[in-house]
């Protein structure tokens, strides 16, 4: 055996305490938004301050109804400015906020949050039922008197934008997304009989929304990344739908059927769309129509 006794390794790893503080907060039924605004205290290297949101603890977390997505993959949101999505689903449910701060930070360095509700009736006024011009809606994107719409969209840096189905809402080629919209038809169907999801990620769709109510996101440049759109009742029996969309990476997609997903394969986000309304067999009956006659065969001689 050997005299000579190996000495054991010196580490140069130094542990860092740091400032964690953590609070409960509750949240109804709904789909939220939670925000970091960036902070001037926000370091590069160590990402701190850092947030994460997570599943409170015990029965009062509920985990069969509460999901949160984060838009990072790991889940960190930090002071240069990110966000999460969570849902609560069937009632008040509790989520954790745990804070990361480094050595010596106080509470003025701490990320300043804010929780924006995505789904509600925040459409303009003249869009909600039992309005006297349902449908109608005035803003600076429909100058001059205001006019009759049946869908109403955000759009980037634009603002509220409408039109009557049938019609191309949002700029295709533009670049710009579109981050919500509702829909409320000025005929035919009732407002009960319509209903629409967003895509938020993937795998993540909006719950769903009846017409006259906003689904999306306003002002936050969060974009919708596809939607489904679908009648119900009366509406289901006497109208088929269709509707297409283009997409920031230049793909489209449509028409597609009632219900179905309209999305691009990137889940880019959605920059126009195209939502058609027809009675039962309408939408066959204009493809006919619109089909060229076949010649006549050249008559021998």
């Amino acid at each position: 055996m050997s005299d000579v006794q190996q000495a054991a390794p010196q580490s140069d790893q130094r542990l860092t305490e740091l400032r964690v503080s953590a609070s409960m907060m509750q949240l109804d039924a709904g789909l939220y938004c939670v925000v970091v605004a960036p902070s001037p205290h926000a370091e590069a290297h160590t990402g701190l301050p850092g947030l994460r949101i997570t599943q409170a603890p015990g029965v009062a977390g509920r985990p069969e109804a509460v999901t949160i997505r984060t838009f990072s993959p790991d889940g960190w949101m930090t002071g240069f400015g990110d966000a999460a999505l969570v849902r609560v689903t069937g009632g008040p449910a509790f989520v954790l906020l745990t804070i990361y701060q480094a050595p010596g930070n106080g509470v003025e360095t701490a990320p300043h949050l804010q929780v924006l509700p995505l789904m509600g009736d925040v459409v303009p006024p003249a869009m909600l039922p039992g309005t006297a011009q349902r449908g109608a809606i005035a803003s600076d994107a429909l100058p001059g008197a205001a006019k009759k719409v049946d869908v109403v969209a955000h759009v980037q840096t634009r603002g509220d934008v409408g039109v009557v189905f049938g019609e191309w809402l949002g700029e295709r080629g533009s670049g710009k997304w579109i981050e919500g919209f509702a829909i409320a038809p000025t005929a035919g169907v009732a407002l009960g009989d319509i209903e629409y999801q967003v895509v938020l990620g993937r795998g993540w769709m909006s719950p769903w929304a009846e017409g006259g109510q906003y689904c999306g996101s306003r002002g936050m440049a969060l974009p919708i990344l596809g939607f489904r759109v679908r009648l119900k009742g009366v509406a289901a029996e006497q109208f088929e739908l269709r509707y297409s969309a283009s997409f920031i990476d230049g793909k489209a997609s449509g028409p597609v059927a009632a219900g179905e997903p309209c999305e691009s394969e990137s889940l880019a986000a959605v920059e126009a769309l195209l939502i058609e309304i027809a009675p039962i067999g309408g939408f066959v009956a204009a493809a006919a129509k619109a089909k060229p006659a076949k010649p006549a065969p050249k008559r021998r001689s």
